[in-house]
């Protein structure tokens, strides 16, 4: 059985990020006056709270299953996710508000290439940073993680959307551009908080666990099922990074409690050999007693 891991210190890399972007970002906004920077920033100041947030729920879903606790904490990750999709559609509320303001207001940009440099760098930071979370995220099955590197690749759009706006705004004067600019990509910031905060809420529910792994499920036990042995009622679960599956277990009635166990254990072994971080409940039943085909209470 696979024990809990401590990944937080990737939610450091993300936190280091999140600080060096807001510096950047802010500094572009400062030099240029665009409204577009300055929701460029805002979302960055976002990222800096989600990133924070991850490194607490890494933390937690890293501690060993305990008293009150008997099945982990992995479920924190989700919490974390939720909250980064939250945090999402705020930034993009502000990011409309401050775009709605400007186009009844509009201003002149200044120094669009010292401003656009800076933007660069910074979508460089969080496109590198958002490239290794996700990938540590998928691997590890850490969904605050790859949540983090979702956000991080949808701050990387945001900046390049801006960017593009500010230079036209640069080259054809048309001051209004720069807002909608801005308000097209708060909207398209809103469907990736929404994702997240759906998939999330989606692992909170007890979803069943992906269709490639329940398929070797199914592989092994095929391996088992012989004259007197079958299996019914498999049922899948997830936790954050961890698996769970139940099921039932028939064979012969006249077996010893000791050579159903050893078969038990035979099963569980392959089980785990063929999904990572799987927790499998094995019920034992004679598979000639009408009762044992009974589901698991719903």
């Amino acid at each position: 059985m696979s024990g809990t891991r401590d990944l937080s210190r990737w939610a450091l890399l993300s936190i280091a990020a999140a600080v060096a972007t807001i510096a950047l970002k802010t500094g572009a906004w400062l030099v240029t006056d665009s409204v577009g920077l300055l929701s460029d920033a805002a979302e960055s100041v976002v990222n800096l709270v989600a990133a924070v947030g991850a490194f607490i729920a890494l933390k937690i879903a890293a501690r060993p299953s305990d008293d009150d606790h008997n099945f982990g904490h992995t479920k924190s990750e989700y919490f974390s996710a939720v909250g980064e999709g939250a945090m999402i559609v705020v930034a993009a509320g502000f990011i409309i508000y401050s775009a709605v303001d400007r186009l009844v207001h509009p201003a002149e940009i200044e120094s669009v290439g010292i401003g656009l440099g800076i933007s660069v760098v910074a979508s460089v930071i969080n496109g590198l940073v958002a490239w290794k979370l996700m990938s540590v995220g998928r691997a590890q099955r850490a969904v605050s993680l790859e949540a983090d590197g979702k956000h991080l690749l949808t701050d990387v759009w945001t900046t390049a959307g801006v960017i593009v706006g500010v230079a036209l705004v640069g080259l054809t004067g048309w001051l209004m551009l720069d807002a909608l600019v801005a308000i097209a990509v708060a909207l398209n910031i809103i469907f990736v908080g929404w994702r997240l905060v759906r998939d999330s809420t989606m692992g909170l529910m007890d979803t069943v666990i992906p269709e490639e792994e329940r398929a070797a499920i199914g592989s092994v036990l095929d391996g088992f099922r012989s004259d007197g042995v079958d299996f019914h009622d498999v049922r899948t679960r997830e936790a954050g990074h961890q698996r769970y599956v139940q099921l039932h277990m028939l064979v012969p009635g006249e077996w010893s409690v000791q050579r159903g166990h050893d078969l038990v254990e035979a099963v569980e072994a392959e089980l785990n050999a063929a999904v990572v971080d799987l927790r499998p409940t094995i019920h034992l039943e004679p598979i000639d007693d009408p009762r044992s085909y009974e589901p698991w209470r719903r």
